[in-house]
């Protein structure tokens, strides 16, 4: 590891507990910043309800940490919407954002389309997923930001249990993510948790971003982070244990295949030979081959967008 690597975990890495939440609540108060969460949803009837729901309790209502709480439907055919309205959340359906544009699938679409209906200075992600969730993620990412003005970009870090084997979740991180930071950007490989869907930023610096609009997104927002602000300017907070739905092999490697696609990209701006990745599926006649298109499509910084300048100058 990077001698620099090194400085930096030490500098810049921290636990939930060494920022109490009245300390936050102080220093956001002191600061005046405003502070928006934002979950992407979908088909995610069975998780979203609990995590808005203790958002508003702990965050909103016994302390005041958190001004708005979105949850962003990109087409769910279940109750999300619905539970996640109940429980107290602003919901919004990715496709009423930015309209003249036709919305394509992927998380980091939705991510992109948020910030055209949130204003917080602060803006937290937070996958919809989780079970036995705790607003510990939530207080834990935004808090370096609330207290230390050079920090800008601030990743959650936290054990992924695989059914009863700690440590065991995060395959796609072990053996592309990781694997691909070490070699081409080693001064991003202090983060435990590089594709995390648990992360805030300052909008300041989202809005120069741009935004890959699939599961290449946590990869990319990463890397542009570091190129754009500088790696002191990046933190990791441990939030303890994050327990969420596996997906199976086959979805995994379409995962890894658009997160090293989003890394061919920043590293040469160049031509992707073959966008598509084909994968075998056993059937009664013997293996079947399937093909999936990868992501290709990137969004551009938000602030050329004339819909999201307007907005603010609105």
């Amino acid at each position: 590891m990077l001698e620099e690597v090194e400085r930096w975990l030490n500098r810049r890495s921290w636990s939930v507990a060494d920022r109490p939440l009245d300390r936050l609540v102080a220093a956001k108060r002191a600061s005046g910043a405003t502070v928006s969460v934002v979950l992407p949803a979908l088909d995610e009837q069975e998780t979203v309800g609990a995590i808005v729901a203790e958002i508003r309790r702990a965050l909103m209502e016994r302390a005041p940490l958190v001004d708005e709480l979105v949850v962003i439907d990109s087409g769910s055919s279940d109750r999300t919407a619905e539970v996640a309205g109940e429980a107290g959340a602003k919901v919004v359906h990715r496709d009423e954002i930015l309209p003249r544009i036709a919305p394509l699938p992927g998380k980091g679409e939705v991510l992109w389309r948020s910030l055209l209906v949130t204003g917080g200075d602060i803006v937290a992600f937070v996958d919809a997923d989780l079970r036995e969730f705790s607003a510990d993620f939530v207080s834990g990412i935004v808090g370096p930001l609330l207290t230390d003005p050079d920090v800008a970009f601030v990743k959650a870090m936290y054990d992924r249990p695989l059914g009863e084997a700690a440590g065991q979740g995060g395959r796609v991180t072990e053996l592309m993510a990781r694997p691909l930071l070490n070699m081409h950007w080693p001064r991003l490989a202090g983060f435990v948790q590089p594709l995390g869907g648990e992360y805030a930023a300052r909008r300041s610096l989202l809005e120069r971003l741009p935004f890959p609009v699939g599961y290449g997104v946590e990869l990319g927002l990463l890397v542009d982070a570091l190129h754009t602000v500088g790696l002191d300017a990046l933190a990791q907070v441990d939030v303890g244990v994050r327990k969420h739905r596996h997906q199976d092999g086959q979805a995994l490697g379409r995962m890894a295949a658009a997160i090293y696609r989003t890394a061919q990209v920043r590293l040469a701006r160049g031509h992707l030979v073959r966008p598509e990745l084909t994968q075998f599926e056993r059937g009664e006649g013997g293996f079947t081959p399937r093909t999936h298109a990868v992501d290709t499509e990137e969004r551009p910084p938000m602030t050329g967008v004339a819909e999201y300048a307007h907005r603010r100058v609105a």
